[in-house]
């Protein structure tokens, strides 16, 4: 495994108190794999990946416990001094929206290129040809040209295709890439994922794709983890869950992408909201809004479970003396 999570909790402090983000977690990615991590806004996605990454926002956002061991080495264990040789090198991010992630007074080969200078020490005629080569293999047009840009000379699409190159510079191992497409329009957003794959592919760097869109899920990932309310409710290989999603949240998801809709040929959407952190439910999260709660759904949290062939949930439905 190239990286492993293992029971990670990280909560931030509030005027009401200890607030949990993200509640003991575990999932793991192997080398040039995908993995999707779905779900609905505010159910700890980015938090996630902002723990993996270790650039919570301080002192409010604490890792609580757990490990993220990146080729064994346990990055929570590591100071901020050795965490930045990490980020950009072996464990690189793609932000959601571009223009705020770019330095809007430096080029975008200025940019690229500081990244490399850092990590590698390259300088000069040599570093700037390596960065047109980086932008050449995102597909950016005129490379030479583009390299003398500042970001709000490009479109949405260059932009995001440059993030990519900023994440990739250096052959990351593990690239997070936090709803990279979700600002782009269809066409555009097919060609960043195919750019996305290809790459995975090329060098072998294992992705963690952050979404709400199951149709992206479909394109991009090799398995897939469900994520409310903090927790991951389900987690199994792509196909298994497009072919046999077990937890009732997957399935209100499933049922809820456009191309379904109800009798009435009105689209269908999950009752109620996610619950908020300062007052989850006892029991199941999901339990209020679920059409096949039962009594124990109300009163214990059920846990992760595997079925069968690597697919896990957590729903009291499974378990075989409760439901």
């Amino acid at each position: 495994m190239i990286l492993e999570v293992k029971n990670l909790t990280t909560a931030f402090k509030t005027s009401s108190g200890s607030v949990s983000a993200v509640n003991n977690i575990s999932f793991t990615l192997s080398e040039g794999e995908i993995l999707g991590l779905v779900g609905e806004s505010g159910s700890g996605k980015s938090v996630t990946a902002l723990s993996i990454m270790r650039l919570l926002p301080e002192p409010n956002g604490q890792i609580e416990s757990g490990e993220v061991l990146l080729n064994r080495k346990d990055l929570l264990k590591l100071s901020e001094k050795e965490m930045c040789k990490i980020r950009g090198n072996e464990l690189s991010m793609i932000y959601q929206e571009p223009m705020t992630a770019l330095n809007p007074v430096f080029t975008v080969g200025q940019q690229i290129g500081e990244i490399i200078k850092t990590h590698e020490g390259i300088k000069g005629k040599h570093l700037k040809e390596r960065v047109i080569q980086l932008l050449q293999s995102v597909q950016i047009p005129n490379p030479r040209e583009s390299f003398k840009k500042y970001p709000h000379e490009l479109s949405g699409g260059m932009r995001q295709r440059i993030m990519i190159a900023m994440a990739l510079c250096c052959n990351p191992k593990v690239l997070v890439a936090d709803e990279p497409t979700t600002a782009l329009d269809v066409t555009i957003q097919a060609e960043i994922l195919d750019l996305l794959i290809s790459l995975s592919t090329k060098l072998k760097t294992s992705i963690i794709f952050i979404t709400h869109d199951l149709d992206v899920i479909a394109e991009i990932a090799d398995k897939v983890a469900v994520m409310y309310a903090g927790k991951i409710v389900e987690e199994c290989n792509v196909l298994e869950f497009f072919d046999n999603p077990l937890h009732p949240y997957s399935q209100g998801l499933m049922f809820s992408r456009p191309n379904n809709k109800t009798e009435n040929g009105r689209l269908f959407s999950i009752p109620g909201m996610v619950p908020s952190a300062y007052n989850l439910p006892l029991g199941c999260a999901f339990s209020k809004r679920c059409s096949k709660c039962i009594p124990v759904c109300l009163e214990k949290v059920p846990n992760l479970i595997d079925k069968k062939n690597n697919h896990r949930v957590s729903c009291w439905l499974y378990e075989e003396n409760e439901g």
